[in-house]
């Protein structure tokens, strides 16, 4: 008889922690959510790639590698690899991949159909890239196509996160 008027008191105290933890993990996603957004809106981000999906060939992990995309109010920075089809071959063999700084661009942010943001940077003061398009979900992952001059689309997965300062040596 006892250990049944325990039962429900045990049940009673675990239901309490599960509630708490379930709490716990909607304030961690909210605190998140509002982090990205306020990322977003500064306009001082970097998109770390993890994934590239070229039009032809196989999809491949590069997480890790240092292959990313800073963004500023003023600069976009940009350095990932391109595997796929190009049209020409650059003029300097070192800047393969999707290499460029630019001070001069268009910078469009609008709400995504499914909450998060869809981006559209068009830099105006580099040859080969098009455009960027940048969809950002509400917890950081981000889905980035690049539209270029001479070579075939492609598209990369990853994550934002924010700029880490530089240490001065």
């Amino acid at each position: 008889m006892r250990v049944l008027r325990t039962i429900p008191v045990l049940l009673l105290v675990l239901g309490g922690f599960l509630g708490a933890s379930a709490q716990t993990k909607a304030q961690v996603k909210t605190s998140k959510s509002d982090k990205i957004r306020q990322l977003v809106q500064s306009r001082n981000y970097v998109f770390q790639a993890q994934s590239v999906f070229p039009m032809r060939g196989r999809t491949r992990q590069i997480g890790g590698e240092g292959y990313d995309v800073s963004v500023s109010k003023d600069t976009v920075n940009s350095y990932l690899p391109y595997f796929g089809r190009a049209y020409t071959a650059p003029l300097d063999p070192s800047k393969g991949g999707i290499q460029f700084l630019s001070k001069d661009f268009e910078y469009t942010e609008k709400p995504g159909k499914r909450g998060g943001w869809d981006i559209t940077i068009s830099p105006k003061d580099v040859r080969d890239v098009q455009q960027l398009f940048l969809s950002v979900s509400e917890d950081g992952y981000a889905s980035l196509q690049v539209t270029s001059v001479n070579r075939q689309p492609i598209s990369f997965n990853g994550i934002i996160t924010e700029k880490r300062s530089r240490k001065k040596k």
